[in-house]
């Protein structure tokens, strides 16, 4: 188990494991912590769930984290005893004393049914003893069944349950006489009223046969329906200040929830509920789609967030990245920063060129300066950083004597040192990719350094290469083609070439691309 995450989910029933998985197949790393104990672990089968029908519990219960394990999730066995804010997200400590760090909370910790007093009840219940007739009212069809009026909705039950067989009573149970219009009805369905108090259940072996009431009176049944008060298990959220809420009907309150909006998220930041805990009348596909909707939510939510820590990564970036501070850390990371070998379009142009002075833009450890200087040129090799411009020097002198000696090198932000004006017959600069109004400012300066009948050669990433998976940084405002370069040059001074050439790369997965280049050659007239 890690110490970070960015969902914790707590429970690990329907509602957390389909989240679980929604956010596990998002490319998030999920911790579910599961209690075991599922509310419908007393009964045999799960129904009303497409394609699972009839699904015992534990079985479904296995195949959701088998899922969630599949694509990354994490699972582990415990209860979460508390759950506080810290910093940006929260602390989330086990019954094991382990504590872990989540961006966002998803509780589905669903709740308890609290059963009518009657000795006998609680140990039939998810067998015999029932309260939802679109979970269990097929398994009862055209039984006995008994619905025990512990609310004003008894005699909505008894109707309710009448769908499914044609032998149901109402037992009052010291509940209200049913009204008139009640008894009318009733009596139109042929559902029996039973008076007086039931003392007990009536069980024979494993099986329920009937109740006892108060009176000693045995009435025979096979199924008893009750109707619970449905308390969310939401003890936890104490401590970040959510608690629940009463949910009444007809002025009768018949359980309580921790209230959501219709993606599960409460009212404090990052926390999200779903299932019972946050809706008593859900069903176990309803609560899986309930977890699913709150992940898909919360995985919004963090994309949110980490897009506004993207832009602000990038300003600070933007803001610093060209700064000798900047050169010089990355330079100093590594033992080597680039391939040692001549950019391709330098080596394509210069090859052909009669050798004279020459000026390296951005000459890093050295590669391109050291090229030049084996074919004769005198080169000034400019950079900002001294490290890169240290490692360019040895190099050079291991190229030999003859070579070192063609080589200035240049400690310089030509931002702020501009070369000297007409002085070089060839001015190179190699993937100089700057802010437009610096770029600009710049190689107008690297075109005036150009001497009559000398060379400029700018050579970029193109920026189609943004579509493709080569390594680049995302900077498209920095990215430029040729053509746009050309355009800032006055043709009556410069005979230009301006051109997108494709080169074989291999990209940071090892996969075969085609990157592009944007060449401009640019030939002083005078």
């Amino acid at each position: 188990m890690d110490d970070r995450y960015d969902v914790v989910v707590v429970g690990g029933g329907a509602a957390g494991l389909s989240g679980a998985l929604a956010l596990a197949r998002a490319r998030r790393s999920v911790l579910v912590v599961d209690a075991g104990e599922p509310r419908n672990a007393p009964a045999g089968h799960v129904h009303n769930y497409l394609a699972r029908e009839g699904t015992p519990p534990g079985e479904l219960l296995a195949a959701g984290r088998a899922e969630v394990t599949g694509y990354g999730g994490r699972i582990v066995d415990g209860r979460v005893e508390t759950a506080v804010r810290d910093g940006d997200g929260f602390a989330v400590t086990l019954d094991d004393g382990r504590t872990v760090r989540a961006r966002r909370l998803l509780v589905t910790t669903g709740l308890v049914d609290e059963l009518p007093d009657v000795p006998g009840l609680a140990d039939r219940w998810g067998r015999d003893v029932l309260h939802c007739p679109y979970c269990h009212g097929w398994e009862a069809r055209d039984r006995r069944i008994g619905v025990l009026a512990t609310s004003p909705f008894g005699v909505h039950q008894a109707q309710l349950w009448r769908q499914w067989s044609p032998h149901v009573l109402l037992l009052l149970h010291g509940a209200p006489q049913p009204s008139a219009e009640e008894v009318e009805q009733l009596a139109a369905r042929e559902i029996p009223v039973v008076d007086g108090p039931v003392a007990e259940l009536v069980v024979d072996g494993d099986a329920l046969t009937g109740v006892r009431l108060a009176d000693g009176e045995v009435v025979e049944l096979d199924t008893v329906v009750v109707a619970p008060r449905f308390t969310a298990r939401a003890g936890l959220l104490a401590g970040l200040g959510l608690t629940p809420v009463p949910v009444e009907m007809g002025g009768h309150v018949f359980g309580s929830q921790i209230p959501a909006d219709q993606s599960g998220a409460t009212e404090v930041p990052g926390v999200w509920v779903a299932g019972n805990v946050a809706d008593v009348r859900a069903q176990v596909i309803g609560s899986a789609a309930a977890g699913l909707n709150a992940a898909a939510a919360i995985n919004a939510d963090l994309v949110t967030e980490d897009t506004r820590a993207a832009v602000e990564e990038r300003r600070q970036g933007l803001a610093t990245m060209f700064t000798e501070e900047a050169w010089e850390e990355r330079y100093t990371s590594r033992p080597n920063v680039w391939s040692g070998r001549p950019n391709p379009q330098l080596v394509a142009e210069a090859s052909g060129l009669a050798p004279g002075r020459a000026l390296d833009v951005g000459s890093g450890e050295g590669a391109d300066a050291v090229w030049l200087a084996q074919r004769g040129w005198r080169v000034t090799g400019a950079d900002i950083s001294g490290t890169a411009l240290k490692r360019a020097a040895a190099h050079a002198d291991a190229a030999g004597a003859d070579v070192a000696a063609r080589i200035e090198w240049v400690h310089a932000d030509l931002r702020e040192q501009p070369p000297a004006e007409s002085a070089y017959d060839l001015v190179s600069a190699q993937f100089m990719h700057l802010p437009a109004d610096e770029r600009r400012a710049l190689f107008a300066r690297l075109a005036a350094a150009v001497a009559p009948g000398g060379t400029l050669l700018i050579v970029g990433h193109h920026p189609r290469d943004l579509r493709t998976t080569a390594h680049r940084l995302h900077m498209p405002e920095m990215m430029y083609t040729a053509e746009e370069i050309a355009a800032e040059l006055d043709p009556a001074v410069w005979e230009v070439r301006a051109e997108t050439r494709s080169r074989a790369a291999v990209d940071p997965d090892g996969r075969d691309v085609t990157v592009h280049d944007a060449v401009l050659v640019g030939r002083r007239r005078f």
